[in-house]
């Protein structure tokens, strides 16, 4: 498609079966693909190609905009109620992560300064209600139970707990069926019309794929479905059931689910997921990730300690148990544009920055004295010994980690002996200009760098300003 100055539609239709293939490879239902391969060549056809993109990036930046405008085109938020309090009904098939889903949610609400409380309503499933206190226990979040056979009672019931407890959000959990069926159905339109919610949430595993559009469409006529939890998002599955799903029902999906560790449920971003669907990477979510998991004092402290070759084996596990805080790896290469074709050769390597490797790597260095961990130096053949011990390792394993941390040094006094450099270069050419610009210019919000722990992260051929 190179040197062409307005695409034809022999360029179109070729760019789009690439389209089309990875479209049908995330999930993406085969009518709204092609209702979607439609609307992308009506806007492409005849459309003249700025002069920063290439005719492939025009066709690119077409495909991302019809996306992101197919799942909502912004984020959709929580319908919070002006009277608490705020009552969401959580629904779904059994098996797709609602009660996971539903604690995730209690402590996003939670760490937004509400006062949530779960509901126990699903009477079925064996150890359901046990599942949900322990959840609610780790979140921090209180458990409304009732030891009765009757799940539209148990809902009218916690609204007076809500009240007498002072908490302004309840999340009811709701029993869920293998496939959908009539009792299923009318027990949620009846707890519906008890409580009347102010939101009512879809939980859909995203690993179901097409199917996710008949689930959606059946809950949705049902009882007219407010937003949709898409689950599982860690897996192989790229999103596609997103797009099935508002295309199909005209319900945003408002979060997104990775893992089962009870981390807070991830705000849907169209544009983002658009991204991700074509192999384009969500930078901006690895930016926001790292912002809210990575402490900015001590990155500045520790960048200080790298400059001043004062990085020891104490600020190495500190920096270790803040990166582990991030995830696996394998979500974060998934996040890095052009990191597509490394993410697929590492299928069935272990990724985890909480795995067994980083967890040998902490028991090693809690096994030192904390005279040790300033001073590696002392560390002789009779102390590896013993921390090999200590730690349940063995001696050659202790070698590596402190070879590697050697080598680590080697790298950062470098670095930092090139800052320095650079730091009094530019000192120096500003002396040098003498009150030549005397308007101050404004100063511009810095963004993290994380070219040290990720790599140089690329930019989209068509940025939005």
């Amino acid at each position: 498609m190179r040197g062409h100055g307005k695409l034809t539609e022999k360029d179109v239709d070729k760019a789009l079966k690439d389209v089309r293939m990875a479209l049908l490879s995330a999930d993406v239902n085969y009518k709204i693909v092609r209702q979607f391969e439609k609307n992308v060549k009506a806007r492409a056809i005849d459309t003249e190609i700025l002069s920063k993109l290439t005719p492939a990036q025009s066709v690119i930046k077409i495909v991302d905009e019809e996306l992101t405008a197919l799942m909502g085109g912004k984020a959709a938020k929580i319908n919070i109620s002006s009277k608490p309090p705020t009552i969401i009904l959580m629904v779904g098939l059994q098996g797709s992560g609602k009660t996971t889903s539903a604690g995730k949610l209690a402590l996003a609400m939670r760490k937004q300064g509400k006062r949530p409380a779960l509901v126990a309503a699903d009477i079925y499933r064996p150890a359901a209600i046990k599942q949900l206190q322990v959840v609610g226990e780790q979140v921090e979040v209180p458990v409304f139970t009732e030891d009765i056979q009757d799940a539209v009672q148990i809902a009218k019931d916690s609204l007076e707990f809500a009240n007498s407890h002072a908490r302004d959000v309840l999340i009811i959990d709701t029993a869920g069926r293998l496939q959908i069926d009539e009792k299923l159905m009318q027990e949620l339109k009846d707890i519906k019309a008890a409580v009347n919610p102010h939101e009512i949430l879809l939980v859909v595993d995203s690993m179901i794929g097409q199917e996710a559009v008949n689930v959606a469409e059946t809950f949705h006529n049902a009882l007219e479905v407010d937003g949709v939890i898409l689950t599982k998002l860690d897996g192989d599955a790229r999103g596609g059931a997103a797009l099935s799903i508002k295309a199909a029902t005209g319900c945003p999906v408002k979060f997104v689910g990775m893992g089962e560790k009870l981390e807070p449920l991830e705000v849907f971003h169209p544009d983002r997921m658009a991204s991700r669907i074509l192999g384009m990477g969500d930078v901006l979510s690895l930016i926001e990730k790292a912002q809210s998991t990575i402490d900015a004092k001590t990155a500045e402290k520790m960048v200080k300690k790298i400059k001043s070759d004062e990085f020891t084996l104490a600020d190495f596990l500190e920096q270790l148990q803040q990166v582990k805080k991030l995830g696996s790896l394998n979500d974060l290469l998934g996040m890095i544009p052009g990191m597509g074709g490394i993410k697929k050769k590492l299928v069935g390597v272990d990724l985890d920055l909480d795995g067994k490797e980083v967890k040998h790597m902490e028991a090693i260095i809690l096994s030192m004295t904390p005279k040790e961990r300033l001073n590696v130096n002392m560390i002789d053949a009779k102390r590896r010994k013993r921390i090999a011990m200590g730690s349940g390792t063995s001696v050659s394993e202790v070698n590596k980690l402190l070879k590697q941390f050697d080598e680590m040094r080697k790298m950062m006094r470098s670095l930092g002996l090139k800052a320095n450099q650079q730091q009094s270069t530019s000192s120096k050419k500003s002396k040098s200009k003498k009150g030549k610009n005397k308007k101050s210019s404004a100063t511009k919000p810095k963004i993290p760098n994380f070219a040290g722990l990720l790599g140089g992260i690329g930019k989209f051929p068509f940025m939005k300003k």
